[in-house]
């Protein structure tokens, strides 16, 4: 009997990477883990703006997934770096029609975490004849309240300015963005690390003018929002993995995303923040990934 993995899988050699160029002056890094003729999953990061972890591919089996990560506009090792002219969440959208055609892939499982889950229901929505199955963790619904909440209670000068960041200058906005991840942080349960400088710093503050950009327009995606577009979410697997104790993306949102989709199979991490490593994250992950390889269902391995 095959006993089941609870953990993350191994870290792999370098991955295979290209640069596809979009349009509109931006050029997307992309990597790819696993096996290429293996099953396509779309990994969406989050932010916007964070790039893609080397964590990412590590909840996958390399031996049945084909992991596909790309650095969304501006972020990771895309060009420009920290670019917002042309970088909408309708940018985003176009550019994973260009590289699913580019790869070859018919239909993909889209994977994503806080903002990669918005954007993978909103690619969802877009091409729902390319999704073959959705899992969804911690998923941010990119609502006024979902915003407003998570800058409620951050100290005065960040609650006050977070939407200036893209316009501020040099100086203030290095303080802005480090308050940011430190807020972040705090909001995350986790120890705050010393603070960054040099590369570091620079690409700190380009992530949090990207999440800026994004937030103070409801990421594009409201009037409607994406609750209330959610008769268009194809019905396919679809699984949404929660921390009870998410204070990032409030458990709220996930109970009212299962609500809109029926079809969707809800799985709750207990004593679990937003951290996408805390062991219970990290095996209903597993297991739910594990159980699409193996079925194309999430149904008989992660239960409600």
């Amino acid at each position: 009997m095959t006993v089941p993995q609870t953990t993350l899988y191994p870290e792999l050699p370098a991955p295979r990477t290209f640069l596809l160029p979009v349009g509109q002056g931006h050029v997307l890094q992309v990597q790819e883990w696993g096996r290429p003729d293996g099953i396509p999953a779309l990994v969406l990061h989050g932010g916007p703006g964070s790039g893609c972890s080397p964590l990412l591919h590590r909840f996958f089996d390399p031996r049945r997934f084909r992991v596909i990560c790309p650095d969304q506009r501006g972020a990771g090792h895309s060009t420009p770096s920290g670019a917002l002219t042309h970088n909408t969440t309708t940018d985003l959208l176009a550019d994973l029609r260009t590289l699913r055609v580019a790869l070859g892939v018919p239909r993909w499982l889209v994977v994503g975490g806080s903002w990669g889950a918005a954007l993978a229901l909103a690619h969802a929505l877009d091409a729902p004849e390319t999704v073959s199955g959705l899992v969804l963790r911690s998923t941010f619904l990119a609502r006024v309240e979902d915003i407003e909440g998570f800058f409620r209670d951050a100290p005065g000068p960040l609650a006050a300015h977070w939407r200036t960041l893209p316009e501020a200058e040099a100086t203030p906005g290095r303080s802005l963005a480090l308050a940011w991840q430190a807020w972040e942080q705090t909001m995350s349960g986790l120890a705050a690390g010393s603070a960054p400088g040099g590369p570091t710093l620079d690409a700190l503050v380009s992530r949090y003018r990207i999440q800026s950009h994004y937030l103070r327009q409801g990421c594009w995606l409201q009037g409607p929002g994406l609750l209330e577009r959610c008769a268009g979410v194809p019905r396919v697997p679809t699984v949404l993995l929660h921390g009870t104790a998410d204070r990032i993306c409030r458990p709220e949102g996930a109970r009212a995303l299962h609500a809109a989709l029926p079809h969707s199979t809800l799985v709750w991490a207990e004593a679990a923040g937003h951290d996408p490593t805390h062991p219970r994250m990290v095996q209903h992950m597993v297991e739910a990934l594990d159980a699409f390889a193996a079925r194309q269902t999430f149904e008989s391995e992660v239960t409600q």
